[in-house]
């Protein structure tokens, strides 16, 4: 089963870079525009193995949109890619297992560490205990 990925970014050009880049490494993903539109997503039924979260976003910001996402979905996983220099997760996503290892900064000039990362995340939380 391919992995399938929310990205949450409300800048088309990045969201859609990031979708073909993906996409291209054999993983489903759906786009969402703001923190309120992903979690709309979740509620509906949406399911997603993991999660790329722009932290400067319109209305809900990432950091509560993670959390609200991890409140409705546990076993989603996130990766944070921001423009922000000078970002520090947070104590309240580092207790729901998000860390700096899970930052990327923009821009990306390469994805492939992204793609690698979002691979090791589903690998993660399908192995067997």
């Amino acid at each position: 089963m391919s992995l399938r990925v929310l990205v949450v970014d409300d800048e088309p050009f990045v969201a859609q870079t990031l979708r073909a880049f993906l996409e291209d490494e054999g993983m489903r993903v759906r786009i969402e525009p703001s923190g309120e539109a992903a979690v709309a997503a979740v509620r509906a039924g949406a399911a997603f193995d993991a999660c790329v979260m722009d932290l400067r976003l319109p209305g809900m910001d990432g950091d509560v949109a993670a959390q609200e996402l991890h409140r409705l979905c546990p076993a989603l996983r996130f990766l944070l890619h921001t423009g922000s220099a000078d970002y520090v997760v947070p104590a309240a996503l580092r207790a729901i297992g998000i860390g700096q290892a899970h930052l990327f900064k923009k821009p990306l000039a390469d994805m492939t560490p992204l793609a690698e990362a979002l691979h090791e995340l589903h690998g993660a939380s399908t192995r067997d205990p």
